[in-house]
């Protein structure tokens, strides 16, 4: 695995397993799709959260269940997906109390009820490593409509739900950060998976990817799959009033853009769904945000309005 980043191995080493099946959409968007009968499609989308990676080990229970849930039904909802069933793999350290498994199983039952879905099985089993959460989500959608990681076109506009980079700074204030807004810790705590968003934008959208390692990353993930260039003017990209004041007080915008955890969705369309997409923000009570467009050529460009780039040390969240 030496001299591989995550996504080169997942295109040297583990798509060749695909063996060519259409469902595995060439490992290459958020989750997979499977034929079901001549009018629907299921959707699935798995997800592995390991204490100390991808949550706090002083987190509470609630906490780990709402996060693990919802980050992996944000991937249901870049797809346009209406969530159905999941399954969970637990592999609980030894020393952990009963008391915890049952808070957090207690936090499961919440989150599923509050997202309309159930648990239809799974396995779990002790480690001597670290609390590891790996679920498997089942939605469905009608077929031909799932959104993609692919299909923009130039010309097309470049649009952002809600706001970009508290989960960043919440989770600053989860590990005790008192210099941060106390306001963004919910965004790092329970992030909201927009699946009305998603199911809204079927027909309208012509890309979509959730942001989960960050705006900048994910981005470039629907530039490398449209095999185009998105174009990111950076002082439109909508940060919540906390966020705002840390950046006033000094912070740095790039910090924002390449954090992850938001969960929110990125898509393209054209400009001709402007009102359309506008008409969907109303629809829902939701912000969305057209911040780039789509052009010719590869990767992105992130500016600012006096045309300088924004420079940044790494894109986004990779796991090797």
């Amino acid at each position: 695995m030496a001299g591989d980043g995550e996504f080169d191995f997942i295109r040297k080493r583990l798509l060749p397993l695909m063996e060519g099946d259409p469902a595995g959409l060439d490992l290459a968007d958020d989750a997979a799709l499977l034929s079901h009968g001549p009018c629907e499609e299921f959707v699935l989308a798995c997800d592995t959260l390991i204490a100390g990676v991808h949550f706090l080990e002083t987190d509470a229970p609630a906490v780990i269940a709402s996060r693990a849930l919802r980050s992996n039904l944000s991937d249901l909802a870049a797809m346009g997906a209406t969530p159905r069933a999941y399954l969970s793999a637990l592999s609980w350290p030894a020393a952990l109390p009963d008391a915890w498994r049952s808070a957090f199983v207690d936090g499961l039952a919440h989150e599923q009820a509050r997202f309309g879905l159930v648990l239809v099985g799974g396995d779990t089993t002790a480690t001597p490593g670290p609390l590891t959460i790996s679920l498997t989500l089942v939605g469905s959608l009608p077929v031909g409509t799932a959104l993609r990681r692919a299909g923009a076109s130039v010309g097309e506009d470049v649009w952002v739900s809600g706001m970009i980079g508290d989960a960043t700074l919440g989770l600053e204030v989860a590990r005790g950060d008192v210099t941060m807004p106390t306001a963004c810790r919910r965004a790092y705590e329970a992030p909201e998976p927009r699946l009305g968003l998603g199911q809204a934008l079927r027909g309208v959208a012509t890309s979509a990817v959730d942001i989960s390692d960050g705006l900048l990353a994910d981005a470039g993930h629907i530039a490398a799959a449209s095999r185009c260039r998105l174009v990111l003017d950076v002082d439109t990209v909508p940060v919540s009033p906390a966020a705002a004041g840390w950046l006033a007080a000094g912070g740095a915008l790039e910090r924002l853009m390449s954090g992850g955890d938001d969960y929110e969705l990125l898509f393209t369309a054209p400009p001709t769904q402007r009102a359309a997409i506008a008409a969907i923000g109303r629809d829902l009570a939701l912000e969305l945000t057209r911040i780039g467009r789509v052009e010719a050529g590869s990767g992105i460009l992130a500016r600012r309005a006096d045309g300088t780039r924004l420079e940044t040390v790494r894109t986004g969240f990779t796991h090797f």
